[in-house]
């Protein structure tokens, strides 16, 4: 039987660091969790994980051995019989206070995200945020696990459902979200009655760890969730491991399309959102102040690095001519490191990501656009001059064959461009391969009806510029954005971790008193 561990008493100090270790000579190790217990990796592999506005190194993290992702796994399946069959009462009652310690320590998760991610300390409070509100609605799971019944189909037969977990289910997390995304994937299938195998973003592990430690001190039982880490041998592993049922993944397009063909391969089922090129359509007759200050926001905010930032702007006709009043906005953005009061932009994730959005900005330039605001050489406080700083850039007159068009840049780059019509603009943007968010902006509500009812875009935000749905809807990017057997959280989430049992029982009146004969026919249902 499993033993459930409810929050301690208010003497322990929630929010230790037991998944840290400086015990050996890689001084301030990331640890496992496997089985209850954050366990220190015998690997001989590690990987740095620097402080991207800073480069101070911040821990290391063990490429897992198959040995140590094999006991979780193992950790996972021997856990599953007994939380399976644990009321969803008393599961939805862990959820619940895993819910409370989230929220009391929401500003330690916030501190631990914008040291290894980068983005400004408000931001990493919406990350958690974002998160949380996903295990709010896992709380009251139970409502979206109710099955079917028809009575009396047949005489004396009735048919029901049950809709019952799937058993052990993993989670491959990105960089960019390091709360909300882990939140998005354990809470709601542990909730549903699975068990899981996490495994963060090399990049940003701490955030999940702590995360894991609360979801301990709420009452999860020991092997429910269990976390490893590493890189591409991990995620092959995950793919691969027979036990292991479903997959959930948020990331890149390679390594997501890679997931999504191994996996199923292997009989599994996968969720995978991965790039995006976000377009907003900006109409004449719009609220020009409000326009504005939205896709500044929604632009440069967390440095772009978000799935749904809006990287592209569809200026429609004269709407144009408010681009040097966007350019003016986004020249006033303080560029700093994350806990520095009043920062707007925190650094990009790795010198590399740096570079590589240094070379789509110089792509477009090279190719026609004009950069009438260049972030390449931000200037920032001397404590971050070593860190990973591009500022707020926009570039004017793009044209859809361009690079720094057909790819997503994932930093704090705007490119914009011209059409003549609303027509034009859904033309443009249903040209383009990827799905996962737009906007239009826009005082007509003729319009904005044509372009919800035309555009081909999963997520759509009228006079809003980002529109992620809360969790009682779900993540519904389309084409080439996700690929997959369900979206994220809500309905589908939940329809995604579970399956459907269905019984047909015969209780006959006259098996009471009366013998039961044999019949060699093919049943046929509804006749009497």
């Amino acid at each position: 039987m499993l033993s459930f561990k409810f929050a301690k008493s208010a003497s322990k100090v929630i929010g230790t660091r037991n998944f840290h270790s400086s015990s050996s000579s890689l001084a301030n190790t990331t640890k496992l969790f496997i089985n209850g217990k954050f366990v220190e990796s015998k690997t001989k592999e590690w990987l740095e994980v620097r402080n991207p506005a800073t480069q101070e190194l911040v821990t290391k993290v063990p490429v897992s051995t198959k040995e140590e992702m094999e006991a979780a796994v193992k950790a996972a399946s021997d856990a599953f019989p007994a939380w399976r069959d644990t009321s969803v009462s008393n599961r939805s009652r862990i959820i619940s206070n895993y819910k409370n310690l989230i929220n009391k320590n929401m500003d330690k998760i916030a501190a631990i995200i914008t040291e290894e991610q980068g983005k400004t300390l408000p931001d990493a409070k919406g990350d958690v945020f974002r998160g949380l509100e996903v295990v709010e609605h896992s709380v009251n799971v139970a409502s979206l696990m109710m099955g079917e019944t028809v009575e009396n189909v047949s005489k004396n037969v009735d048919i029901y459902s049950y809709v019952q977990p799937l058993g052990v289910c993993a989670g491959i997390t990105p960089f960019n979200f390091p709360a909300m995304i882990p939140l998005w994937m354990f809470p709601l299938a542990i909730a549903c009655g699975n068990t899981f195998v996490l495994k963060p973003s090399e990049r940003v592990p701490s955030a999940s760890m702590f995360l894991v430690q609360l979801a301990q001190e709420a009452g999860v039982p020991d092997g429910v969730v269990n976390v490893i880490h590493g890189g591409k041998e991990a995620v092959n592993f995950i793919c691969d491991a027979p036990e292991i049922r479903a997959i959930s993944f948020v990331g890149a397009d390679q390594a997501g399309r890679h997931i999504h063909a191994r996996g199923t391969a292997n009989g599994k089922r996968v969720q995978s959102n991965m790039a995006a090129k976000n377009h907003a359509t900006i109409v004449p007759d719009a609220h020009k102040e409000r326009t504005l200050d939205a896709l500044t926001g929604a632009a440069f905010g967390a440095s772009g690095q978000r799935c749904m930032a809006l990287s592209a702007a569809v200026f429609v006709g004269e709407s144009k001519n408010w681009i040097p009043e966007l350019a003016e906005r986004a020249k006033k953005l303080k560029v700093a490191g994350g806990a520095t009061p009043g920062a707007d932009l925190g650094p990009v994730i790795s010198h590399a990501s740096k570079e590589r959005i240094h070379q789509l900005i110089q792509s477009g330039i090279d190719e026609g656009a004009k950069c009438i605001l260049d972030g390449r050489n931000v200037v920032v406080d001397p404590e971050f001059s070593k860190g990973n700083f591009v500022g707020p850039t926009i570039l004017t007159d793009v044209k859809p064959h361009m690079r720094c068009y057909k790819e997503e840049i994932f930093g704090p780059v705007l490119v914009c461009l011209n059409v003549d019509t609303v027509d034009q603009a859904i033309q443009l943007i249903n040209a383009n391969p990827y799905g996962n968010g737009t906007a239009v902006f826009t005082s007509s509500g003729a319009i904005a009806r044509k372009y919800q009812r035309e555009i081909d875009v999963g997520q759509v935000g009228i006079n809003l510029p980002i529109p992620v749905p809360l969790p009682f809807f779900s993540f519904t990017g389309s084409r080439g954005s996700f690929v997959g057997a369900g979206h994220f959280y809500g309905k589908t989430g939940v329809q995604f971790y579970t399956q459907i049992k269905t019984i047909t029982s015969n209780w006959r009146d006259d098996d009471i008193s009366h013998g039961v004969s044999s019949s060699m026919n093919m049943p046929i249902l509804g006749k009497n």
